[in-house]
């Protein structure tokens, strides 16, 4: 008998996996907050006997190397990537056992790194399941273009390769359990709704078991998205074996040491809601919301290596928070503080309000009719609409005159908003939260439309639409 549990990382769109018998397990591709598989493991009563990494991850931080260290397993880590720390190199076809009756077979599969390999988990011979990292994904396969752009061509059409390989060698029942393509950037094509497959469904429906190389390549980087910017710092981090976490409490920062930071550039990251941020906040500090995407776009906008002093509504969210970071390389925060926001602040301060709005609230204002459906500030005499939606997102439709800066480019370039009352929106209201705290931060008036991008044309806005031929259309 043999289990597999998925140790979910869902604000990074990644799962790790522990996999084994009744005595023993491998863990795959490990969060860096290894506390979740040494739990995993305990409560199946199996010793973790190897620590298998398919890649050198971009996105997130490996605890590979800590898990190994403190479980005494072996860290097996793909030849060709080459690092400098002590670890087990896997070459292809290489069996690892696991328990009795169970091994992992490594096959090479580069495509998303050079070096990537797949692991297969057999149970008396059997293939029972595919660990495939991040070159098969659900209807998807991994990116290439994390390496090196000269090489990104090459790595699609290796992806292409090691996909066919994984399909022509696996029976259509076997599980396809990749590490990517659950809302990460490193699938080279956005979410699927499913949450599971197989090698047969993957057979019917993934394009790069349907397409020729030239066609499945052609369309693949036509395809590829932004990057997120931390993903340049990530990989040397985990090629260069990163350190042991320290999830304990932060410093603990009083309103001096807050305005302090703010008085010295360091980052002041509100966790809260969007709603409760806008009723009241410190003047200068940034809404990353904490049950958002915190992780992802925190570190994809901070100028990395940054001072970040945390604000949150209770030590748990506070510690979550922590956990998340830890993650994505930004190991301590500066200082912290919990609670009542009105402490967050000086004697004689006020805590600064900020807007709120739907689309129809957009589409009144911007009609001549005053700020309906809103909360906040009086209107102005300008209204801007600013989307902050990255750019293959916009292509598909966008509010007629609307100014575009993609969230992530919007702190170098806020001196490029037009003067006036900012209506921020993007697809959902969490980018909008984001990039509207930074406007109110450089004393900007600014409006988060807290809608779905659905909603626009509904409301009356005029909505241009690429299969229209740039006609717009009112809903």
């Amino acid at each position: 008998m043999y289990f597999v549990d998925i140790v979910e990382t869902e604000g990074l769109g990644n799962r790790g996996y522990l996999a084994g018998g009744p005595r023993t397990a491998v863990a795959v591709d490990p969060p860096r907050d290894i506390d979740r598989v040494v739990a995993a493991a305990a409560g199946r009563g199996v010793r973790i006997g190897a620590v298998v990494e398919t890649h050198v991850h971009n996105d997130y931080v490996s605890g590979g190397r800590e898990l190994a260290r403190i479980t005494g397993a072996r860290h097996v880590v793909p030849a060709a990537a080459r690092l400098p720390f002590a670890h087990t190199p896997v070459h292809d076809g290489d069996t690892l056992p696991v328990d009795e009756g169970l091994a992992l077979r490594a096959l090479a599969t580069p495509g998303h790194t050079p070096h990537h390999f797949a692991y297969l988990l057999t149970d008396e011979g059997r293939e029972v399941a595919a660990f495939t990292g991040g070159s098969l994904l659900i209807g998807s396969v991994g990116r290439p273009d994390l390496v090196e752009p000269r090489l990104t061509e090459e790595l699609a059409r290796a992806q292409h390769a090691s996909a066919r390989r994984l399909a022509r060698e696996l029976a259509d029942e076997v599980p396809v359990l990749p590490t990517h393509g659950f809302g990460s950037f490193c699938s080279s094509s956005p979410q699927t709704e499913q949450d599971s497959t197989t090698i047969g469904a993957e057979r019917k429906s993934n394009d790069v078991l349907l397409k020729d190389v030239d066609a499945f390549v052609a369309d693949l980087l036509a395809g590829l998205d932004d990057i997120p910017a931390y993903y340049a710092h990530i990989g040397p981090v985990n090629a260069g074996g990163p350190p042991p976490v320290d999830l304990s409490p932060a410093a603990a920062a009083d309103a001096g040491e807050i305005a302090r930071r703010l008085a010295a550039g360091e980052w002041v990251v509100d966790l809260r809601s969007r709603t409760a941020f806008a009723e009241g906040h410190v003047a200068g500090s940034y809404n990353f919301e904490a049950d958002g995407q915190l992780a992802t776009y925190l570190a994809w906008l901070i100028p990395w290596g940054k001072p970040v002093t945390l604000l949150a509504e209770s030590p748990e969210q506070l510690a979550d928070a922590q956990r998340e970071l830890v993650r994505v390389g930004i190991d301590r925060p500066a200082a912290a503080a919990t609670g009542d926001p009105r402490c967050w602040i000086r004697d004689g301060e006020r805590l600064r309000s900020s807007g709120r709005g739907t689309f129809a609230g957009l589409a009144e204002e911007a009609h001549g009719s005053g700020a309906g459906g809103t909360t906040g500030p009086a209107a102005g005499d300008g209204v801007v609409v600013l989307d902050v939606r990255r750019d293959s997102e916009r292509a598909a439709g966008h509010v007629e005159g609307s100014v575009h800066i993609p969230v992530h480019e919007l702190h170098g370039r806020i001196g490029e908003v037009p003067p006036g009352r900012v209506w921020v929106h993007c697809a959902s209201g969490m980018r909008a939260t984001i990039a509207a705290s930074m406007l109110d931060a450089a004393g900007r008036e600014a409006v988060v439309v807290d809608d779905a991008f659905d909603a626009a044309g509904k409301a009356g806005l005029r909505v241009v639409r690429p299969e229209e031929g740039d006609r717009p259309e009112e809903g």
